[in-house]
This record gives C-alpha cells, structure tokens and sequence, in this order.
C-alpha cells in the first residue's frame, strides 16, 4: 500500500523539471546566438540623422485653391457692388428718406406754378422750408442706401440734399458721381434739403481733375458779382463770406471817424451796412445823411454787412421824396439819461419823432415787426457841432391803442449785441367824431 501511493507523489515531481530544463537550455541558447552575432556598428544609426540635419529649407508651397461651395460652384471674380458713402453732415442728417421702394409708381404729380427769383434763393439756402413749386437744379448725383440724391451747392456754400423721386428713380443711380440737372417739382421740407420729383433730367460725365504744377501760387483773381449775388448780398444773414466787385446803393452815413453805407433795413436790427474804404472816400462826409452809390470791391464778413474797398462813391437822387411834415402834428421825444421808459400821446396818422443820442461803433435800432406795426417811415443821424451823434425815429402810427416801441443800441455790423436799451410808450388816440 506504501509503494502504491508514493508512485503518483514521485511521478508529479517528475513532469516539472524537463520543463524547467528546456527553459533553461532555450535562453543560454538564445544568449549564446546572441553573443555570436555580430553587433551592428552603431556609426550605421549616425549618417540617417545627420542628414536629417543638413537638409535644405523646404520650398514655399503653392497656395491651395479656393475651396468650392457646397454646391461645387467656383465663387465669382466680380466683387459684389458697393454703395456710395453716404452724406457727412455735422448734424448727422443723412438725407429724407423715401415714402415708397424702388421703383415708384410711374405717375407724376401735377405740375404746380413755377418757382419766383425769390423762392429759388429760398429753395438754395439752409433754414428755410416750405418752398415747393416747378423748378430746375444743379448738382452732383450721390447715392445713399440704393436712392439717388442731388447734393447742390446752395447760398453761403454750404450743400443741400434732394431726394429724386420719379418714374426716373430706378435709372438715376447709373449716373452717380456725373453732374446732373433736373427739373421737376421741387418740395422744400427741411433745413437741410427736401426732394425733386423729376420730369426731365440730363447727365454729364465728370471730367478728370488736372492738378496744374505750379512754382508759386496764383493769387485769387476778383469776379464780377451777378446781379442775383448783389441782391443776395443786401439781405442779412445771407451770403456771408462773399467777395467780388460789384457796386451797392444806400444811405451814407457816420460813427466816429468811419463812414458806412446802409443798404437794406434801415433803423432795424436786420439792418445791413458796409464800412466804406479806400482813395474815394475823401471828401464824401458832405453826402451824409444822402443817398449814395458805391463802387468797389465788396467783402460781406458778417450776416449784417461788411466793407467795401471804394473805386467810386457818388451821390444819387432818392427814390422816394421825404414825407411832409408841415401838414401833421409831430410829437418829439428825447432819451433822458436814467433809461426809465417814456410815454407820448399821438393822434392818429400824425407824427412821433424819438431822438436818441449814440456812440462810437454803436447804432441805434428796433426790431422789425415793431417797425412794420408803427409804421417807421424815416431814419437820419445829426452830427452837431460839439457833443455825440443823434439818431432820428420819424413814425406815422397807423393803429389806435397803446403801442410800445423798444429801441437796442448795439454794434454797426453785430446788432445782436446789445449795449443799452430804450422804451416809449405811446398812446395813439383816434380822432374825435363831432356829430
């Protein structure tokens, strides 16, 4: 029983130990097989990085192609169209825009009465609104967001914008940036332009601007004024900064030792006068108070007058006589020194003279609705002897009641500012009805 059971326990020791050995024997082969290998020199390893080293800098490539879209089609060359800039304006104005898309309906409206001289300069001049009738207009055709405006050079140099409106509208955009006359319908709704609905239209191409190479600069040739720029220049607030030779008509008068022509609105706080300049202004001081032409080179400065560079200054016949004086009853009322206001009985249709005394590089003036309202009919300057110049009001009130008239003694060429001030209070009686 003994022997049975140690022959199992000695046969398993026996099944491991030919594993073990062939284990053994395979790695002093392998080791061995090793050994007797030749081992690769590792100078082998060197040169392959080495000349990963000396290597010339790689070539630019090619840029790739555009990709394709999605749909395989190549993008166009053509770039898309672009749109003018719109107008600058300080105010950030960029126009009126249009009530309806492109195109408008092919109807025009009716023609309307056709624009005076008047109404023109009004159309032409920033601030004013409310013109609107059949005329015609120059400019340069700019486009904003897709419409056509005209961008005209109004009064005083500054531009005005005018949308084009018309069966028209959708053509107009072709001639951008070409000068372009139209005439149409002119509707003046904003300081700054309005709009033009277009019957006629013609376009010319710009032509390129040649910078003249000179070595000293021109000096500035004087123009001839127009007639239109004369009239334009006698209203205030208008045309400021113009220069040319032209002549002027007015009442000569004096402050200080300057002699100025006034020659629009005279007694008024819109009054316009010119400083007179110059060889011919010797011997005029017989002439004050006269009516007078001036000829000469003219530069208005501000909205209320300028000077005037005299070739020429000659006496004239007055328009219209003075009134008589002989017939009518005239009260007479002199500033007092305390500047408190100053009341005076009137009769109706009679006369109401105001002296008042000035002084140097001041005139005397009241607003012009008050000038219309109390019917101010003349206005004269007195120089006595000794003492300062006196200014005179000559009024014919026309309206019974109470009537207060308030006079500014301001600056000849900035009546805005105001030095002192003067009231009278007039009462204006109707004639008693005797029965």
């Amino acid at each position: 029983m003994a022997k049975k059971k140690a022959k199992p326990a000695a046969s398993k020791k026996a099944k491991p130990a030919p594993q073990k050995k062939a284990i053994k024997v395979a790695k002093v082969l392998k080791a061995k097989g090793k050994e007797a290998k030749p081992a690769k020199p590792p100078v082998a390893a060197k040169p392959a990085k080495a000349e990963k080293a000396v290597k010339a800098p790689p070539t630019p490539t090619p840029a790739k192609p555009p990709e394709k879209t999605a749909k395989g089609a190549k993008p166009s060359s053509v770039p898309p169209p672009a749109m003018s800039a719109p107008p600058r304006r300080a105010d950030g104005w960029l126009g009126p825009m249009p009530d309806k898309p492109l195109p408008r309906s092919t109807k025009l409206p009716p023609e309307a009465t056709l624009l005076t001289k008047r109404e023109m300069e009004q159309a032409l001049t920033v601030g004013e609104r409310g013109v609107i009738g059949e005329g015609s207009m120059k400019g340069k055709l700019i486009l904003y967001q897709g419409f056509p405006y005209l961008e005209v050079i109004g009064r005083d140099k500054r531009e005005l914008f005018f949308l084009l409106q018309g069966p028209d509208q959708e053509v107009l955009p072709a001639y951008a940036d070409h000068k372009v006359s139209v005439s149409g319908l002119v509707k003046r709704f904003h300081n700054y332009g309005g709009s033009v609905d277009v019957r006629k239209y013609s376009a010319k191409k710009p032509e390129a601007e040649v910078v003249p190479v000179m070595d000293m600069p021109e000096a500035a040739k004087l123009r001839l004024l127009s007639p239109g720029e004369v009239a334009t220049i006698a209203n205030p607030g208008m045309s400021v900064g113009v220069k040319g030779f032209a002549t002027l008509r007015g009442r000569l008068e004096m402050n200080a030792e300057e002699y100025y022509l006034v020659v629009s609105n005279p007694g008024t706080r819109q009054q316009v006068a010119f400083t007179l300049e110059g060889k011919a202004v010797k011997g005029i001081k017989k002439f004050i108070g006269e009516i007078v032409v001036a000829t000469g080179v003219v530069e208005k400065s501000t909205g209320w007058g300028g000077r005037i560079e005299c070739e020429m200054c000659e006496p004239r016949a007055p328009e219209y006589p003075p009134v008589a004086r002989d017939s009518i009853e005239v009260i007479e009322v002199e500033a007092s020194g305390t500047g408190q206001a100053r009341e005076a009985s009137v009769k109706l249709n009679h006369g109401l003279t105001v002296k008042l005394p000035e002084k140097q590089g001041h005139v005397w003036a009241i607003e012009p609705q008050t000038a219309k309202r109390v019917s101010l009919r003349e206005v004269s300057v007195n120089h006595p002897s000794s003492g300062s110049p006196v200014r005179e009001f000559f009024f014919t009130p026309r309206n019974p009641g109470m009537q207060e008239i308030e006079f500014f003694l301001g600056k000849v060429h900035n009546p805005m500012q105001v030095a002192r001030t003067f009231k009278v209070i007039a009462n204006v009686k109707s004639p008693e009805v005797v029965s």
